[in-house]
């Protein structure tokens, strides 16, 4: 397969997981909001931080408030990372590779599109339609995990795209675990409280994790749940059961099941070790946001080796 086209069907599938990801986002802790006391810079700056778009947000806002973050991360066309130009992403790669993909996913990324676009120009963005818009976002993309799954042949261009859904999902689980951490910096009296066990049953539901952590553990506790979102072999969207599926498609796509042939399928397979054999009391203790910010600094890594091991000029050539 060309690098181009690999590359797309890659980051059609990457934006396509931000996008549903920043709806999670957005969704659980505008519900959280709800419950907590009224400080929005308190309750809404963390999620600007820990998607990496905080210095973006400062040079076009004077101020955190609510409804300033939700604009940003759903609907700013100046956000490169906002659900609006995600989605819009996708749709361009998915045009640009039309004969790769099915006409039911392309019937379906069109209508998610013009979801997104209505959107913006009917300011959902406004409170009174924000659960309703975000949780169509989450199902648009959720249809279209389906179909990709149910209507595409498991060639390599099935392998890449997975490859980069799982990078990006684990990335984003990383980062929505971060989240508890940064809003109790400023509150450690709270640990244990009423209040912080809503944040971490919000957390769950962010990930559409609480059924599934509830049935394996039953009672909340902030160790049980860090475990579940990083160790856990079994759960969908934890950290290490992405990379196993990431590097299971990495290596239909190397050609090697044995060792590693190139710097990306290196980089994945230590980091997968890595979580393999940890226990979550080691984590905590050596300092989960340094654990979760390690983890998020080596899967930028895997995704720039993944670049120049698959889609280079130079790689193609010598292929």
């Amino acid at each position: 397969m060309l690098g181009r086209v690999a590359n797309t069907i890659y980051w059609m599938n990457r934006y396509l997981e931000r996008a549903e990801n920043y709806a999670r986002f957005i969704d659980v802790n505008y519900n959280l909001s709800l419950e907590m006391p009224p400080d929005e810079e308190q309750q809404w700056k963390p999620i600007v931080v820990i998607t990496g778009d905080w210095e973006l947000y400062k040079s076009l806002n004077t101020k955190v408030s609510k409804s300033k973050v939700i604009y940003f991360l759903a609907f700013d066309e100046k956000n490169p990372n906002s659900i609006y130009n995600c989605i819009q992403k996708a749709r361009e790669n998915a045009r640009a590779i039309r004969p790769e993909i099915t006409k039911e996913f392309w019937e379906q990324i069109n209508a998610l599109n013009y979801l997104v676009k209505a959107g913006l120009e009917n300011k959902c963005h406004k409170e009174n339609n924000l659960r309703e818009f975000f949780t169509n976002v989450k199902n648009g993309c959720q249809l279209l995990y389906g179909m990709y799954d149910a209507t595409i042949s498991r060639n390599e261009g099935w392998h890449f795209g997975k490859l980069g859904q799982a990078i990006e999902r684990a990335d984003k689980t990383s980062r929505v675990l971060d989240t508890k951490y940064h809003l109790l910096l400023d509150s450690p009296n709270e640990v244990g409280s009423s209040l912080d066990l809503i944040q971490w049953s919000s957390l769950l539901k962010s990930v559409s994790a609480y059924d599934m952590y509830r049935k394996k553990y039953g009672k909340l506790t902030s160790a049980s749940i860090a475990e579940f979102l990083i160790l856990d072999t079994e759960f969908p969207r934890s950290i290490l059961a992405c990379l196993i599926r990431a590097e299971q498609s990495l290596i239909t796509l190397s050609g090697s099941s044995f060792g590693f042939s190139n710097s990306a399928q290196k980089q994945l397979g230590a980091l997968k070790s890595q979580l393999e054999y940890t226990a979550i009391n080691e984590i905590i203790s050596g300092g989960m946001h340094e654990y979760l910010d390690d983890i998020q600094k080596k899967l930028n890594g895997i995704s720039t080796a993944v670049y120049e091991s698959f889609f280079t000029i130079e790689n193609q050539i010598a292929t």
